[in-house]
């Protein structure tokens, strides 16, 4: 038996940024059902938002007799300066002819992936990271606000608020989100995964589905 410690060194840590957008459009024929992935630029925010696991309470006998939770949703925000060209499909979008673009049409749905970083208080933000990968996505319109070039020029920021429809995992109750630890797995299992999902001179990038990674990383 040991004592509680708290700050201990080494076990300070937290999780910061957002980099290495990968967008996946959904494509049926493709036995993942989605396309190979195409580098997301620009990227500057990602607010994940998780509804629902509402609780019903139950009564009897004059007390809580017991507590049932509503399903529960994961959702996102993502901001950046720029979109790929394949997000267009996603975003109520189309192309008529080179260069000329029309709205208010279907939106295709998409899977993504982005990585945040975790630090420490002995290695700072080079301690590890976490791969982030979201299914089953579409996206809602959004609100661009132009203005003026003045004294104080700033690029618009665009944003787009995502709901998701989630898959099956084995032995699990579906899911939209999956994370992978990088100070948590095997080192040369990541380095193989992270060749899939970015891609190599040999192949394009590709997402796996949930049971997929399971199985890589056993």
């Amino acid at each position: 038996m040991a004592a509680l410690v708290w700050d201990d060194t080494g076990n300070k840590k937290f999780e910061t940024g957002t980099k290495n957008g990968v967008l996946f459009v959904a494509d049926p024929t493709q036995p993942n059902g989605y396309a190979a992935g195409v580098a997301w630029n620009g990227l500057t925010a990602v607010t994940e938002s998780n509804s629902g696991a509402e609780e019903t309470a139950l009564w009897a006998d004059d007390i809580k007799y017991a507590s049932l939770r509503s399903a529960e949703e994961f959702g996102a925000t993502i901001e950046a300066y720029q979109c790929p060209p394949e997000f267009y499909q996603c975003d109520g979008s189309a192309s008529i002819a080179d260069g000329v673009i029309i709205n208010q049409q279907g939106r295709k749905s998409f899977a993504f992936s982005y990585v945040t970083t975790i630090g420490n208080d002995v290695s700072g933000t080079d301690y590890g990271y976490k791969i982030h990968i979201i299914y089953g996505a579409t996206a809602s319109p959004s609100e661009r606000a132009y203005q003026t070039i003045n004294d104080s020029p700033d690029a618009i920021t665009l944003s787009w608020e995502i709901t998701t429809t989630p898959v099956n995992v084995k032995n699990h109750k579906p899911t939209a989100h999956l994370i992978i630890d990088s100070t948590l797995v095997d080192p040369t299992k990541l380095a193989a995964f992270k060749e899939v999902l970015y891609g190599s001179s040999s192949a394009s990038s590709a997402i796996m589905l949930p049971d997929a990674i399971a199985q890589m990383f056993e």
